[in-house]
């Protein structure tokens, strides 16, 4: 039960964080919305393993670079398809990721159940469905949806290794995780050199933004200590539900009765394997 909590626990913080973050993003720019972001999360999680003085776990935890590195390009383009298309279709597609832990586990010799098994074609059906603009004679995707597929990649990398990492010190994992994100958009920014100055409003909910991702990347790594990857990976992919719900509330969204369909199955579909 620990494990499904701090997995659930995950997706609620990266729920909330993954819409407010994207939507500020669209009028601020991505880049400078991730750069403070990433920087108050940094400060945060230093902060914490100074003040827990966490031991050095061993090498095992420098996964938690790599996760990183996938991670932060699901996010920057997660960010961007939010920028230029509909949350409630990008979130959901985002959210499939769910399928790669999955499947890597299978490819390692897991066994998924039945549930499982139906599950994963839910999922990439759904994908499928909500990714179209209906009534196109040339059926294009979606706004966003190629970004969104990209985030889905980034994320679905991200899992493996971070779980592996948080096994050994969810702390540490945290800790490097966040410094390398941190120094991959200070990268970023210092070749596209966008605008950095924030008021102080906006400052505060950026700030919340990326304390609230850094508690989303914690409480999974928190939870690979007590479960499988591929039982943590999914319910922490469930994050798509927060973001949509709060799509409908607060921006009143709309999207076709079809991609409707695509988005239900898709959750449908990560339900399913998490219920496995």
């Amino acid at each position: 039960m620990t494990a499904i909590a701090l997995a659930l626990a995950a997706s609620l913080a990266w729920g909330v964080a993954d819409f407010v973050g994207p939507v500020k993003a669209r009028t601020l720019g991505a880049l400078r919305v991730l750069l403070w972001a990433q920087v108050a999360g940094l400060i945060i999680i230093a902060l914490l393993v100074l003040a827990l003085r966490e031991p050095w776990p061993g090498p095992i935890v420098l996964l938690a670079i790599p996760a990183s590195l996938c991670g932060t390009m699901g996010l920057y383009a997660f960010y961007r398809g939010m920028a230029v298309g509909a949350v409630s279709i990008v979130a959901p597609v985002a959210g499939a990721s769910a399928v790669i832990p999955v499947t890597i586990g299978i490819l390692s010799g897991d066994r998924p159940s039945p549930i499982q098994l139906v599950g994963i074609p839910c999922a990439l059906v759904g994908v499928a469905l909500a990714s179209r603009e209906p009534g196109e004679a040339d059926r294009r995707l979606a706004a966003g949806v190629g970004l969104a597929l990209l985030a889905a990649l980034g994320f679905g990398l991200y899992f493996v290794p971070m779980h592996a990492a948080g096994n050994a010190n969810p702390w540490w994992a945290s800790f490097l995780f966040r410094t390398t994100s941190t120094t991959v958009i200070v990268l970023g920014v210092l070749v596209a050199r966008p605008v950095l100055r924030l008021g102080a409003r906006d400052a505060a909910i950026v700030a919340a933004v990326g304390v609230g991702d850094m508690l989303g990347n914690l409480f999974y790594a928190a939870s690979a200590g007590f479960g499988l990857v591929s039982v943590t990976a999914v319910l922490a992919s469930l994050y798509p539900v927060v973001t949509i719900a709060l799509a409908r509330v607060v921006l009143a969204e709309h999207v076709a009765r079809s991609q409707r369909y695509g988005v239900g199955l898709t959750l449908a579909g990560v339900a399913l394997i998490s219920a496995g």
